[in-house]
C-alpha cells in the first residue's frame, strides 16, 4: 500500500467511527439532557467532518492531534451509566485519562469522573424556561439561532415571542423570517423556517415563535400568549439602567437580561467571571458589551497568575448598525462619517466596565476604540504591566492551558496558526481568542491579541449568562481545575 492510500485509508476509517458517534451524541442529548464536549465544544448536531476536524483542533492547543479511536471508548462508557443533565467533555477524559488512568479501565475510569451526574447525584431534568426576544436586530437574530439549536432536548431554554415594532409595511413577517433564514456574515439557518402570517408566528426548527408587535413594553401582557416566568432578553439597547428595563417586568416576565453595558447599579455580567455573584432573586442583569467579554477573561487569567499593576486596551472594531453608510448626521461627531470607507476613531466603555466585573482588580485599566471597514470579528490588544517579571514562552503554556482546562476554557481560546486573519474567527463562541504568534512579552510587560467575533461569541455569552439564571446551565464534567 502506498503512503497515499495509508492516508486515505485511515481518514476512511476515522469517518466511519465519527459516523457511529453521531447517533450516541444525539441519543444522549435527546434522552437525558447530556450534551458531549470535545474540549468545550458541543458535539450535538455535528457533521462527521465536523466532529473530525473539532478532534483535530486539539492539536493546536494540546500539541498533538485527538483522534476519535481514543474518544469513542468514553462516549460508549458514558451510555452504560445513568447520566443526569449535564455537560460531559470526552476530550477532557480522553486527555486525563492518557496523563493518568490510575490503573483502571476506561468503563470504571468514565464512571468515576462522572459521578456527580449519576445515580442518587444527578440533577432532575427542568422544565423548560420561556424566553422573550425584545428586538429582533443583529443580536437579536444570532441569540433566536443560538435558542433554536439549545432547544432540542427540550428541557432547557425556550424562545416562546419576539417583539418588535410594527414597521407598517406588508408581509413584515416575512421579512423578518428571511433575516433570520440567511445571513450575509453567519451563512445559512440550520434547519427548517415557515411562517404563519394568519397567527404571527415563525415556526423554525419545530419552535413555534410569537411575533408580538409592540412600540412600548408596559403594553404588553405575556400570560395572554401562554408565557410564563420568562427571561426576557433586551437586545435594542434602548434602556439601561433598572428603570428604563425595569419596563420589562410584565405579567409572563421574570427577569429582564440586557446585551449592552447597564448604568448605575445595574450588575454587568460577564460569564464565566462574575456570574456566580448574582444574587436569586436579582431581576434586572446587564451582560455588558461584546469588548468587555472579550477582555475580562484574559485580564483576569493574567491578574491571577502574574498579577497586574496598570493596563491600556486599543479595540480595532468591526463597523456596527448604529454607524452610516455613507457621510450623514450622526449625533456622535466621528460616527457620522462613512463606516465601509472609513476608519474611525471612537469611544468604548469596556476599559471603565472592568472595574463592575472584576472589583478587586486595583489596576488602572484604559481605552481606546478604532472602528474599521469589516462587517464582523474585532481585535483587541491588551497591553499590560504586571507584578512580576516573565517571558513569552511561559505565558503561552500558561493561556494555552487556561484555554484547555481551566473555568474559563468556555471563554478563552487559543490559536497558533501563523496566518490567522479577521474572518477565520466568524462564528467562534468564544468571548475572545488569544493570538499565539502576535504576543509579546519583555520583562514585566506583555502585550496581547485577542480576536472575537463581536456578534456571534458575544450572543454565546449572553445564552450562558441566560442558561445561569434560568437553572438550565448543567455541571459539567471532568470539573475544570485551575490552570496550570
Amino acid at each position: 500500500m502506498t503512503v497515499n492510500e495509508d492516508v486515505f485509508t485511515n481518514w476512511k476509517h476515522r469517518e466511519e467511527i465519527a459516523e457511529s458517534m453521531i447517533p450516541i451524541i444525539g441519543k444522549l442529548h435527546r434522552e437525558r439532557d447530556v450534551t458531549v464536549l470535545l474540549h468545550s465544544r458541543s458535539l450535538v448536531n455535528k457533521s462527521v467532518v465536523s466532529i473530525l476536524k473539532t478532534h483535530r483542533f486539539a492539536r493546536q492547543i494540546a500539541g498533538e492531534e485527538l483522534s476519535v479511536t481514543e474518544t469513542l471508548p468514553f462516549l460508549q462508557a458514558l451510555t452504560m451509566l445513568d447520566l443526569g443533565p449535564s455537560q460531559i467533555d470526552i476530550g477532557m477524559l480522553a486527555a486525563t485519562y492518557r496523563a493518568d488512568g490510575q490503573g483502571l479501565g476506561v468503563e470504571e475510569f468514565t464512571a468515576r469522573a462522572v459521578a456527580g451526574a449519576t445515580g442518587a447525584n444527578k440533577i432532575d431534568r427542568r422544565e423548560p424556561r420561556d424566553v422573550v426576544l425584545y428586538g429582533f436586530g443583529r443580536i437579536g437574530r444570532l441569540l433566536a439561532r443560538l435558542l433554536i439549536e439549545k432547544a432540542g432536548s427540550g428541557n432547557g431554554l425556550r424562545l416562546r415571542a419576539i417583539v418588535v415594532r410594527g414597521s407598517g409595511a406588508g408581509h413584515d413577517l416575512v421579512k423578518r423570517a428571511s433575516l433570520l433564514r440567511r445571513d450575509s456574515i453567519h451563512g445559512q439557518f440550520q434547519g427548517t423556517i415557515t411562517v404563519d402570517e394568519a397567527n404571527s408566528t415563525i415556526v423554525a426548527n419545530g419552535n413555534a415563535i410569537r411575533v408580538i408587535y409592540s412600540d412600548d413594553p408596559t403594553s404588553v401582557d405575556y400570560t395572554a400568549y401562554g408565557i410564563k416566568n420568562a427571561v426576557l432578553i433586551d437586545n435594542t439597547g434602548k434602556w439601561r439602567d433598572r428603570e428604563g428595563l425595569s419596563k420589562h417586568l410584565r405579567p409572563g416576565v421574570d427577569k429582564v437580561v440586557l446585551t449592552a453595558p447597564g448604568k448605575g447599579d445595574v450588575p454587568n455580567i460577564v460569564h464565566g467571571v462574575n456570574h456566580d455573584m448574582l444574587k436569586p432573586d436579582e431581576q434586572i442583569i446587564s451582560c455588558a458589551s461584546c469588548t468587555t467579554n472579550a477582555i475580562v477573561p484574559p485580564l483576569k487569567a493574567m491578574a491571577d497568575e502574574y498579577g497586574v499593576l496598570r493596563g491600556h486596551v486599543e479595540t480595532v472594531h468591526s463597523f456596527t448598525n448604529d454607524q452610516n453608510l455613507l457621510d450623514n448626521y450622526h449625533k456622535s461627531e466621528r460616527r457620522g462619517r462613512s463606516a465601509p470607507l472609513n476608519m474611525v476613531i471612537t469611544e468604548t466603555g469596556a476599559a471603565s466596565a472592568v472595574a463592575k466585573a472584576l472589583p478587586d482588580l486595583q489596576a488602572k485599566i484604559t481605552g481606546s476604540s478604532i472602528r474599521v471597514p469589516v462587517p464582523d470579528v474585532s481585535i483587541a490588544i491588551l497591553n499590560l504591566q504586571l507584578g512580576r517579571e516573565t517571558d513569552r514562552e511561559e505565558v503561552l503554556d500558561y493561556l494555552r492551558n487556561v484555554s484547555l482546562t481551566s473555568p474559563l476554557k468556555r471563554q478563552i481560546d487559543f490559536i497558533s496558526a501563523p496566518d490567522a486573519v479577521s474572518s477565520d474567527f466568524i462564528g467562534s463562541r468564544h468571548a475572545s481568542i488569544i493570538d499565539a504568534g502576535a504576543t509579546k512579552v519583555e520583562g514585566d510587560n506583555a502585550i496581547l491579541y485577542l480576536w472575537y467575533d463581536n456578534e456571534f461569541g458575544y450572543s454565546c455569552q449572553v445564552i450562558r449568562v441566560v442558561q445561569y439564571v434560568s437553572g438550565a446551565e448543567y455541571p459539567t464534567y471532568p470539573a475544570p481545575g485551575p490552570a496550570v
